[in-house]
Order: C-alpha cells, then sequence, then structure tokens
C-alpha cells in the first residue's frame, strides 16, 4: 500500500462527517455523541482504505458491518416497558457507511447521505414532537397484589377515567399481576392524569412507562 495524501483528505473528511452527526446527538444528549461518531466514521474511513488497498481487502470491509453491530447494540437498552437507544444505534450505522463511502472516494454520495441524515433527524425531529402532542402511546407495566385488587376493578377505573387502553400481556409471579397495557397518554394532561391515577391508587404496588 503506497501512503498518498488523498488519504488525509479522506480522513479529515470523514472526521467532519462524523462531527456533524456527533453534534446532533450531542444536541438531544444521545449516549453515542460528538467523540463517539467521529470515532466511527473515521475507523470506518480507514478500514475501508486499507481495504481498497490490500488483496481480499473485501473481507475487512465486511467486517466493519459485523463490528459495528456489536457497537449499536450497546446503545439499546430497555427502559421499563420501553427501548431506548435504537434511533442512536441507527445513526452509528450510517455514521460507519458515511466513513466507509468517503474511503471508497464515493465523496458526493457520503455529503449527500450526510445531508439526508441531518434532514430526517432536525426536521422530523420536530415533527414528531408536533404529532406526539396529538397521539401519542405509551406501554405500562402495571404491578399489583392479586389478593388485595383484581384486572377488573383496575379497567373499571381506567374506563372511569375515559383512559384508552389496550391490554398487551398479563402474567403473575408470586401473587403478584403483572399486567402490560397500550395507553394513550396524549395530550399531556392526559398523561399527568393518567400518572397520577397510577401513583395515588393504594392498590398498586409499581408501574414502569
Amino acid at each position: 500500500m503506497v501512503f498518498e495524501l488523498e488519504h488525509i483528505y479522506q480522513i479529515l473528511g470523514a472526521l467532519a462527517a462524523g462531527s456533524i452527526l456527533g453534534l446532533e446527538r450531542e444536541y438531544h444528549s444521545k449516549p453515542a455523541g460528538f467523540r463517539t461518531m467521529i470515532l466511527i466514521c473515521v475507523s470506518s474511513c480507514l478500514f475501508s482504505i486499507l481495504s481498497a488497498n490490500m488483496p481480499s481487502g473485501d473481507r475487512i470491509a465486511s467486517n466493519i458491518v459485523t463490528g459495528i453491530g456489536f457497537i449499536g447494540a450497546g446503545v439499546v437498552f430497555k427502559e421499563g416497558a420501553t427501548v431506548r437507544g435504537i434511533t442512536s444505534a441507527a445513526i452509528i450505522w450510517m455514521a460507519a457507511a458515511i466513513g466507509m463511502s468517503i474511503g471508497f472516494q464515493h465523496y458526493i454520495l457520503a455529503a449527500f447521505v450526510v445531508f439526508t441524515v441531518l434532514l430526517v433527524m432536525i426536521a422530523l425531529f420536530k415533527f414528531e414532537k408536533i404529532f406526539d402532542t396529538l397521539y401519542q402511546v405509551k406501554v405500562y407495566e402495571i404491578h399489583f397484589i392479586s389478593a388485595d385488587y383484581s384486572l377488573d376493578a383496575l379497567e373499571k377505573e381506567m374506563k372511569a377515567l375515559k383512559i384508552q387502553y389496550i391490554r398487551n400481556k398479563i402474567g403473575k409471579q408470586n401473587n403478584v399481576v403483572n399486567v402490560e397495557y397500550n395507553i394513550v397518554v396524549s395530550p399531556t394532561k392526559k398523561r399527568e392524569q393518567i400518572d397520577n391515577f397510577l401513583i395515588n391508587n393504594t392498590h398498586i404496588k409499581g408501574f414502569e412507562v
């Protein structure tokens, strides 16, 4: 492999692309932020440069995808009944793909994808906020002692409060009933009403959202 000045330009380009993606993640206080996106984008670019200049280099390129999968899985976590980090994992994949595009000298494609990703993340984020004020569904896991309370009593009270719900699943362990619902929580006052109902209900031993 012969070192060329263009390789430096490629790395700098990957650094710039990673910085742009990282700033958007950092602004929203996401787990994969500024430094992470830079490192992923630059390392993918470097591996791609090596892949393009070495015999059987296609193996290096294919292993980038596998390695990035492990990193992406690391930012996905379950919090209560909600899975978080999916978007960050997708951005990690995208950062790697952009870095590879630069490493394989597809500069216009990489620039277009960076622009498109920013447009999606910024414009659609605002759209999601507007949509959430109109209609939003949250997954609630509710726990209560079977001897003190019943599913019928719980759902009767929710209906009286005009809470819209769909029961997903129900289970029981050591006399504790665990039931999962999809509940409409928009507008914001509705979310507060639901939370206050669950907090103040002495029969409910705990809930997670």
